[in-house]
């Protein structure tokens, strides 16, 4: 919270708006608990809120702010600039040729040159590691080190050595010093993996660290500096961790700093043909003697099947397949050899809900897991009854055509504005 953003025409502005009707220092806007306040600061042409000349008022994410003849929409979520989708169909080793992975691709083509702090949320095996190891391997600190930081497999009293090191006798078994992943990495990447598993008491720890540059070993004295960019990955919703106080908020923005969210394979069914093509082939070089085909009717149960292990679960059942096809000395991989049910490649099949309960997750994560199963379904069912008509379906749903058309949107879903 706390949080300041001036706006005016002048170039110290944090928001520089060259504009005649906008003044040098026109207006400022602050982030509360409460929403954003906005405070004007003597402007000639005034800030207003609706058609509401304001001193100082508080408003929603989401309001349309006018500065001068300048209209805003003033949102809290970091770094939403709209960014064409990249023409690749991949990123580095990531492959993902739907608009959905595009989009991502388009992003990340522009920041992986830059020192920008990167976070990638999503579920369990979307290929979280591939596209921060694709970050590095394209941007200026390529030829130096990755080092990766599990987050969720370091013991609770180790994790702390892990990122910062430790001197001899600083704790019982530090037997000898020990380089941490900031040392290690140097000018490098130091990949966070599962920063939602972080202790709570180390979080204000690795923040100092972000913020001031340097850093302490564990029991030491001397002090270094952290010079290596920070990619860091997580499989819980950060912004919900930071409601339930599980994760610093500070913390949270300061990762973030442009933010990437990894659709499930369930969403994006159209990279699964090319992910099998791209599975196989990897194959055929592990293994030249083999010669592996599939059919249209396995791909197309393959592209049927939810995959609640994403593309990690259908990278190790192909393989698994493939093995077995060759071992038997057959040619092509059988469904037979698939964990894809009859009911699976059957009519309708896709539209039968994908969420499960589960004792690992909680209330709040599950509700959220069903709830964006149905937005989904639901916008899907819709979209196909208007044949992707949006204006059509918006009318039919009484919804906002432009909230149905960003739903379609955040779901990998084809529709035409109508």
């Amino acid at each position: 919270m706390g949080q300041k953003l001036r706006v005016g025409k002048s170039q110290d502005n944090d928001l520089v708006l060259p504009d005649d009707t906008v003044s040098r220092h026109h207006c400022e806007l602050e982030r509360t608990k409460a929403g954003i306040l906005v405070r004007d600061l003597g402007s000639t042409n005034h800030t207003r809120v609706g058609r509401t000349a304001i001193r100082e008022a508080l408003i929603d994410p989401g309001a349309t702010l006018t500065v001068g003849s300048v209209e805003l929409v003033v949102r809290t979520d970091p770094n939403r600039a709209q960014i064409l989708p990249s023409e690749s169909p991949h990123f580095g080793e990531a492959l993902g040729p739907s608009l959905a992975m595009r989009s991502i691709f388009g992003v990340l083509e522009r920041i992986a040159p830059t020192d920008a702090s990167v976070l990638i949320e999503g579920e369990t095996g979307t290929g979280k590691d591939v596209l921060a190891r694709a970050i590095h391997q394209q941007s200026q600190r390529k030829d130096q080190p990755f080092v990766v930081v599990d987050c969720g497999a370091v013991s609770y009293n180790l994790i702390e050595s892990e990122l910062f090191g430790h001197e001899r006798g600083a704790f019982t078994g530090a037997v000898a010093t020990r380089q941490g992943a900031f040392e290690l990495s140097g000018r490098g990447t130091v990949f966070l993996d599962e920063v939602g598993e972080l202790p709570i008491d180390v979080q204000p720890k690795l923040l100092r660290v972000l913020e001031s540059g340097e850093f302490r070993r564990v029991g030491g004295n001397k002090t270094l500096k952290a010079e290596a960019r920070i990619v860091a990955a997580t499989k819980r919703n950060l912004k919900e961790e930071v409601e339930r106080g599980k994760f610093r908020e500070d913390l949270y923005f300061r990762l973030s700093v442009v933010p990437i969210t990894v659709p499930s394979l369930r969403t994006r069914r159209e990279d699964i043909a090319a992910l099998v093509e791209r599975f196989v082939e990897v194959a055929k070089k592990r293994d030249p003697a083999a010669s592996i085909t599939l059919s249209r009717e396995t791909i197309a149960a393959l592209s049927a099947h939810d995959w609640p292990g994403n593309v990690r679960e259908l990278r190790n059942v192909l393989d698994r397949a493939i093995y077995m096809a060759t071992a038997g000395g057959e040619r092509e991989v059988r469904l037979l050899d698939l964990p894809v049910s009859a009911s699976a490649s059957g009519p309708g099949s896709a539209r039968e809900p994908t969420s499960e309960f589960s004792a690992a997750k909680s209330y709040r994560e599950i509700r959220t897991d069903f709830e964006a199963e149905f937005e989904r379904r639901y916008v899907s069912w819709l979209l196909d009854r208007h044949a992707g008509n949006i204006s059509a379906a918006a009318r039919e749903a009484k919804m906002d055509r432009k909230h149905l058309y960003d739903l379609a949107r955040k779901h990998g879903l084809r529709g035409d504005r109508g």
